[in-house]
């Protein structure tokens, strides 16, 4: 496949609702140039690695990459003939020589990405009412494949197992593109239980419904999950979160008699679920707590109750919105006390720092 050929082969898999965006698409670049000489089938598990990020993605990769190549799509996708001009603005993507002044289509594709990015990182108490379809739609892909990634993660293997094509590919670039070792992949150990209290009070109000988009990501993933909503008492909806849809999802929550947007009782909400709700946690349990921290209880009962599941459980991960801000110091009575007894302090203002919680989520 020529570089035009691979550029229009990425926009195509766009159309068709994959990703597929300039990290893909440079990925894939380097992973036709590991296999540039070797034969179709290994140029077709190249382009398959690098640019699904799903199982649906993966699943029709397949017929797509046929049907790009017998010419059963538009003729404004078919592959240019030989001779004719490179589209400029793949040289903006790569980075090599030639012209830098992309073509109008080209422009757009990387007005594209930047929108992606500006969206994936911006502020979720900032969302311009105009941004929200956009954002909400992103929130729904990003999420779904993360889950998807967690569900299917495998670690590497010294000698034996299934080939893992991707890694040895990118392994082995550096070499030039001979396979000269490859890798193998395992599939991990059942994953855990996780364990989740989102704050619902009046201060997180502007946050919780992303957050919400992340637990039922969660669920979709984790067998063994519950997730619990609190302000002044706690309420369990990890039932509701199982539903396929967040849709269906977010209708039942509506029935919910949670205290939304009312105060904030961070360390009697702990305690309730310590004497209520203890047998959810051991050793194999990721503890989840999202909360900016603002508690009008008293911070003792907070430290102990928290330490308290810190003593059964494997992880406790704070997730804060706050710690977004630049100048933000966890300075106030219910977060200084919670501190000691947390293991991951870490963002969740926006839709890249919940993703970046993934990494946290091993066994």
């Amino acid at each position: 496949m020529t570089r035009p050929d691979l550029i229009r082969f990425c926009r195509y898999l766009r159309a068709h609702g994959f990703s597929a965006g300039v990290t893909e698409s440079l990925a894939s670049v380097d992973a036709l140039r590991a296999v540039e000489s070797v034969d179709p089938a290994a140029v077709r598990w190249a382009l398959r690695s690098s640019l699904c990020s799903s199982k649906d993605e993966w699943d029709s990769f397949d017929r797509l990459f046929d049907a790009f190549h017998s010419g059963e799509r538009d003729a404004e996708q078919r592959p240019r003939i030989a001779g004719m001009e490179e589209p400029r603005g793949f040289w903006v993507l790569t980075g090599e020589p030639g012209e830098v002044r992309p073509t109008d289509r080209e422009a757009a594709t990387i007005a594209g990405a930047s929108d992606y990015a500006r969206l994936k990182n911006v502020d979720f108490s900032e969302v311009p009412q105009s941004d929200q379809p956009a954002l909400d739609q992103l929130a729904q892909r990003l999420l779904k494949q993360m889950s998807w990634r967690l569900s299917r993660r495998r670690k590497l293997a010294p000698s034996r197992g299934v080939v893992d094509v991707r890694r040895t590919i990118r392994g082995n670039i550096s070499g030039g593109g001979d396979l000269l070792k490859l890798r193998y992949k395992d599939r991990l150990r059942q994953p855990g239980r996780v364990v989740i209290l989102l704050d619902i009070s009046g201060s997180m109000s502007l946050y919780s419904m992303f957050l919400l988009r992340f637990a039922h990501a969660l669920h979709r993933h984790f067998k063994r999950a519950d997730t619990f909503v609190f302000s002044t008492r706690l309420v369990r909806i990890g039932a509701m979160l199982r539903s396929r849809k967040l849709a269906d999802a977010l209708k039942a929550l509506n029935a919910c008699p949670a205290d939304w947007s009312g105060g904030t009782r961070i360390g009697a909400s702990l305690r309730e679920f310590n004497v209520r709700h203890a047998r959810l946690l051991s050793r194999d349990t990721v503890f989840i707590i999202l909360s900016d921290g603002w508690d009008t209880g008293n911070p003792d009962v907070l430290a102990a109750e928290l330490a308290s599941v810190r003593r059964r459980v494997r992880k406790v991960i704070w997730l804060n919105p706050l710690l977004g801000l630049p100048d933000y110091k966890p300075l106030t009575r219910g977060m200084a006390a919670a501190l000691p007894h947390v293991d991951v302090f870490a963002p969740a203002h926006s839709l890249e720092s919940l993703l970046e919680l993934e990494r946290h989520l091993g066994w």
